[in-house]
């Protein structure tokens, strides 16, 4: 029904995460990004932008690529995972704000940091000090809750999925999570789902889910 194309990133790693908690079929494509697969022409009609992940849904016709989209598409369509009334935008909020912060500063902290350490020092000191401050403020968000939206202790939505691959990534930037304990016990707490195990581990195998 859905075909998925990605490559064993975060941002890869958000949709297949959700279509493996709703749990409907689709097929995955590996687009190699270290082989410039994502400009192949092929894909760049699904995804003009040459990123993934993006999606082809076949019941419906509708592509999509940008992960935001993709996730709000598949909550909507299948009305889970996301939250109700007030909260619906305390959910958007926070996707956007992995869209828009907690994703690219910790991008290129991966940039500088994992992949070019010592070309600028610069760089490598300002990702490092934004991507404290971002974990500084979800641990904040997190501080007596189980999840980042929702009410009381919240609810299980898109805006956990969309921050937790990225925090999966602790070590590219350096970061214990031990630090943020709000954090840490949130991460270990969607870690341990059976439907996150499988959906990082797409479209291949990389290495076990890291744990702090």
């Amino acid at each position: 029904m859905i075909d998925l194309y990605s490559w064993t990133t975060p941002n890869g790693r958000k949709v297949s995460i959700l279509l493996e908690e709703l749990g409907v079929p689709y097929t995955s494509h590996a687009i190699d990004i270290t082989k410039d697969e994502q400009f192949d022409p092929a894909f760049l009609k699904i995804a003009p932008n040459n990123r993934i992940p993006a999606i082809v849904d076949h019941e419906t016709g509708q592509t999509l690529m940008e992960t935001g989209a993709i996730m709000l598409y598949l909550a909507d369509k299948y009305k889970k995972f996301q939250c109700e009334g007030a909260e619906y935008w305390r959910m958007m909020e926070w996707l956007m704000w992995q869209m828009g912060g907690f994703g690219p500063m910790l991008g290129q902290v991966h940039h500088f940091v994992k992949y070019n350490r010592g070309k600028s020092e610069y760089s490598e000191q300002r990702y490092l000090a934004e991507a404290a401050r971002l974990y500084g403020v979800l641990n904040t968000r997190l501080d007596g809750r189980d999840y980042i939206a929702g009410t009381d202790r919240g609810e299980y939505s898109i805006a956990d999925m969309a921050c937790w691959p990225w925090a999966a990534r602790f070590d590219f930037q350096e970061t214990d999570l031990n630090d943020y304990p709000n954090v840490r016990d949130w991460y270990l707490r969607i870690a341990e789902r059976p439907a996150v195990q499988r959906g990082y581990q797409v479209p291949k195998y990389v290495s076990d889910v890291p744990m702090p």
